[in-house]
């Protein structure tokens, strides 16, 4: 009986495992095409010029499909939605892109934010791959400074104050590595089984870390 009961765990075991592993491939998987169509994306809306304005009904656009990608998530319809929502998210900063790629000097700087919003990424997700801790200890503070993150953007958009944004920016980027800690701390501890909400959460950390760590790197460079 107590053999019985050991091979039972032991099985329980290899078929958590065996899941997990399967929602983490699935995740990098889709996070890997949907990043990929969301650059062809942005990279349309930058040919085809769009303004400012087309910008923000496209990040509201994509504010909404973000609530369908969610509800749809458990369907096969969630691989359309998520797709539809990282194709508008990438259209949207487009002309954020344009701007900055017409400033002196801003192809470098695009590139050293993609270069360094790479490098966080992969770095972060090996660490927690290699060491499997759990950082779920974190999500508390995250979504409070997340929160507050937000709070103090809309603010700044009255006030316009420089430092301000430079501190908003530096905080994002240390709350979006934390996310990419927590989220992919979460699959690996089997508390995100459904991969295609782990995908929009793993994407939306890395779209707010490479927009914000492109406005530091220009804040500090003197060109914003």
């Amino acid at each position: 009986m107590q053999d019985k009961t050991l091979y039972n765990m032991n099985t329980a075991g290899m078929d958590s495992v065996i899941s997990t592993n399967k929602v983490l491939k699935n995740t990098y998987m889709l996070l890997g095409m949907t990043l990929a169509f969301s650059a062809v994306c942005a990279g349309i809306s930058m040919a085809m010029g769009l303004p400012h304005g087309a910008a923000l009904i496209l990040s509201l656009v994509g504010f909404g499909l973000l609530f369908v990608v969610h509800k749809m998530a458990d369907t096969s319809k969630g691989l359309l939605a998520i797709f539809a929502f990282t194709g508008v998210m990438g259209a949207s900063i487009g002309p954020m892109l344009n701007y900055y790629l017409s400033m002196p000097g801003g192809p470098a700087l695009v590139m050293q934010a993609l270069g360094g919003t790479a490098l966080v990424f992969f770095g972060l997700s090996a660490y927690a791959l290699t060491t499997r801790k759990d950082f779920s200890y974190m999500g508390g503070f995250l979504m409070v400074g997340l929160l507050v993150a937000v709070v103090a953007m809309i603010a700044n958009i009255f006030l316009a104050i420089p430092a301000l944004s430079l501190t908003i920016s530096a905080a994002v980027v240390m709350i979006m590595s934390g996310l990419i800690l927590f989220d992919t701390s979460r699959i690996i501890n089997g508390g995100e089984t459904n991969y295609i909400r782990a995908t929009v959460s793993l994407y939306l950390s890395i779209y707010n870390l490479f927009i914000h760590m492109l406005s530091l790197l220009t804040a500090l460079g003197g060109d914003d």
